[in-house]
């Protein structure tokens, strides 16, 4: 798989980064425990199997019909990653968790499930974003390539997304005691992205 350190490297910025995703983990964590954080992060985790199985339908179908199209993916790919970076830089930090009232296990996995199956804005980052760690003419299929590195990115949202739910109460206390530390994670991340989608610009 080539360029599997930066695309690992990649994803877990973007899973790290504040996101509607990671802060209904942490706010789940923090409102009812350790299990229900642990609950609502195998729930977004799972719902990227979705995602990633239309961004393989449709980058192989459009990988069949025109190459020059892959390459504006490219630069769709090296913009948005540049535009979440610019959102990243000007957002006011990760301790915008707010509690929510107790539901059982299985409620929260249920929503956690279709919130991100049905957030369209997911699909576009998948079809925009693995596309630009895949070899079009590698020895592996197109389509297996992508199946690749979506497993990739749901196990290690799994690992991230669990550790916030786990850790939830004691990082949610700990950002609301130092709010500007949240602000400068994601000034951090949002440079990150914006150097990688530069580099992905200027990639061969």
């Amino acid at each position: 798989m080539p360029n599997f350190l930066l695309f690992l490297a990649t994803s877990m910025a973007i899973t790290l980064a504040p996101g509607p995703d990671n802060l209904q983990v942490l706010a789940r964590g923090i409102s009812q425990g350790r299990a229900a954080g642990l609950v609502a992060a195998l729930g977004f985790a799972a719902g990227i199997t979705f995602h990633t199985t239309l961004a393989t339908l449709g980058v192989a179908a459009l990988l069949r019909s025109s190459p020059l199209a892959f390459q504006a993916i490219k630069y769709a790919g090296a913009a948005y990653l540049i535009w979440i970076g610019i959102k990243a830089l000007r957002s006011q930090g990760l301790a915008t968790a707010h509690e929510r009232p107790a539901q059982p296990l299985w409620s929260v996995f249920r929503q956690s499930v279709f919130g991100n199956m049905l957030n369209p804005k997911v699909t576009l980052f998948f079809l925009v974003f693995l596309p630009q760690f895949i070899e079009p003419h590698g020895v592996q299929s197109v389509p297996l390539q992508m199946l690749e590195l979506g497993l990739v990115f749901m196990l290690q949202t799994v690992l991230v997304f669990s550790l916030f739910g786990v850790c939830a109460g004691m990082i949610g206390g700990w950002l609301k005691r130092r709010p500007r530390v949240g602000v400068w994670l994601d000034r951090l991340a949002g440079a990150t992205f914006i150097a990688i989608g530069i580099r992905v610009a200027l990639r061969d």
